[in-house]
């Protein structure tokens, strides 16, 4: 057993890793799965169109609920998109777009750039000098103490691997900081924020595993095979090349540490492409990722029995074959570090039960960013949203559907009826009261008991001693005959021992 105790003080701890977890018996962590919902914006404007990506939401401190994206649309024949006439094909544009509740959104007439004719538009980055893209720009809102007001918003966007850092009073109106790239990428969209817990910036880009950009860096984590096909170029098991994921860090977000691959537990899981990592908001002390999962098994018979086929062998004989075969789904990965993470080889997001717009290549890209919205049913409290692309390079318009969790709902601790038990490394923290996130069916229930460090029941804390508790709840005191007083252990190290019993267990904390 583990004797070093861990400092978790009084803030919220999540079960997205088994960092805490000494042991379970009888039980499991479970990986869940958000909800669909509806669509909340289509992307059918002129300057808009079938490859719109890159997107972005955060909420200002004034509950403002801002989303960016890139605006693009492909030149495929097929494409009737509205109206009829491309507009810029194969051009892209910063949009900008607004909501009071997270789930009605407008797009504004900015008045800042001229497309179609008209700057009735919400664009607020046009393509640069000789360039036929307005790069991806990940804003977020800087939390660091002392920030200028003239850079309260910040973001980084770049193309062709240049990456450069964007800053606005205003979240609408953008410009460089410096006229040279700060760091390093690929394409797609590129993430930063301000790590308050490490007190640094901290950004995400994709990029390319290569042999030579390898050359000096760590042993290539274990990866399983990956297949190959007309444009990827991957080799091998793919541990060499293929798509990953790189992060930096800085001070004053202009010089950035040299980018490092992530490293990954159990092991890096097929291609990872947008990565959507930052932090959890409920607890910034771990990091969440969404990153986008690029497979390709080629034509088989599986790949000719999903949706749109027809579909799916125009794409082939316009582009690649990939284009045709190459499926995408999100996944869940975390991290208490910002480098090594914790993944789930399975899929956080599916393509679905689909007849259309989710079963290809591009399909099914997690926004950057996650925020609380009101649920629909009466008396429920807020859930969390995160939004979900579809319908890419369609012959209409993409979108974007809104889909939600319960709250710290990502992965739960849980056992059937029947019983099962989980007990942390030793813990220590402060505040007098144990709040726990959990639910149970009518029959289930929740008991926990405090230990010392050596694993012996406290006085008035053993099992015997907790009220069993059931329901469904996002913070429930837990209680024991007795009501002894928590503080008193406060800084002392303790283990917790939660007995389950068809329940899910979702956070805890002292508070």
């Amino acid at each position: 057993m583990r004797s070093e105790p861990i400092d978790i003080g009084s803030r919220l701890e999540l079960f997205v890793d088994d960092e805490l977890i000494e042991s379970l018996s009888g039980a499991q962590r479970r990986l869940h799965h958000p909800v669909p919902q509806d669509v909340v914006l289509v992307f059918d404007r002129p300057w808009e169109g079938n490859m719109c990506s890159g997107i972005s939401i955060l909420r200002d401190d004034d509950g403002l609920f801002r989303l960016y994206y890139q605006a693009a649309r492909g030149g495929t024949a097929e494409y009737q998109g509205n109206p009829p006439v491309l507009v810029d094909a194969n051009s892209s544009y910063g949009c900008y777009a607004e909501s009071p509740d997270g789930i009605t959104w407008t797009r504004p007439s900015l008045g800042l750039f001229e497309v179609a004719g008209t700057r009735a538009n919400n664009v607020i980055l046009a393509p640069e000098s000789g360039e036929r893209w307005a790069s991806h720009l990940g804003p977020f809102e800087d939390t660091r103490p002392g920030v200028p007001a003239a850079e309260r918003y910040k973001g980084i966007s770049g193309i062709s691997g240049r990456i450069y850092a964007y800053v606005s009073p205003d979240g609408i109106s953008w410009r460089k900081l410096t006229e040279e790239p700060v760091t390093e990428g690929y394409d797609s969209l590129h993430s930063a924020f301000w790590d308050a817990e490490r007190e640094e910036y901290r950004s995400y880009c994709r990029h390319r595993r290569m042999a030579a950009y390898q050359a000096g860096m760590d042993e290539l984590d274990q990866a399983p095979a990956l297949a190959t096909d007309d444009q990827t170029g991957l080799t091998g098991d793919g541990r060499d090349n293929g798509r990953d994921i790189i992060t930096s860090t800085s001070k004053d977000f202009i010089h950035w540490t040299e980018p490092e691959f992530l490293s990954y537990s159990p092991g890096r899981v097929n291609e990872l492409y947008e990565n959507v990592v930052l932090p959890y908001y409920r607890a910034p002390h771990l990091i969440l990722g969404f990153p986008m999962r690029y497979i390709d098994r080629g034509w088989t018979a599986a790949t000719a029995a999903l949706p749109e086929l027809e579909h799916r062998r125009k794409r082939a004989a316009q582009f690649s074959s990939r284009e045709g075969t190459a499926l995408s789904d999100a996944m869940l990965m975390s991290s208490r570090d910002g480098t090594h993470f914790s993944i789930w080889p399975e899929s956080f997001i599916r393509p679905g039960l689909r007849r259309r717009d989710t079963w290809t290549y591009w399909d099914n890209f997690v926004l950057w960013g996650m925020i609380e919205t009101a649920s629909p049913i009466r008396g429920a409290p807020d859930e969390i949203s995160l939004f979900v692309t579809e319908a890419f390079l369609r012959s209409g318009p993409s979108h974007l559907r809104r889909y939600t969790l319960r709250v710290d709902g990502f992965v739960s601790a849980c056992a059937p009826l029947s019983g099962g038990e989980l007990l942390t490394r030793p813990l220590v923290f402060s505040g007098s009261e144990l709040v726990v996130n959990y639910a149970t069916s009518a029959a289930g229930s929740l008991q926990v008991e405090i230990q010392d460090a050596q694993g012996v029941p406290l006085p008035g804390l053993a099992l015997h001693d907790s009220e069993v508790m059931y329901g469904d709840s996002l913070e429930q005191p837990m209680l024991w005959r007795g009501n002894p007083a928590l503080g008193a252990l406060a800084g002392t190290p303790i283990r917790l021992r939660f007995a389950l019993g068809d329940a899910d267990l979702f956070s805890f904390r002292f508070r």
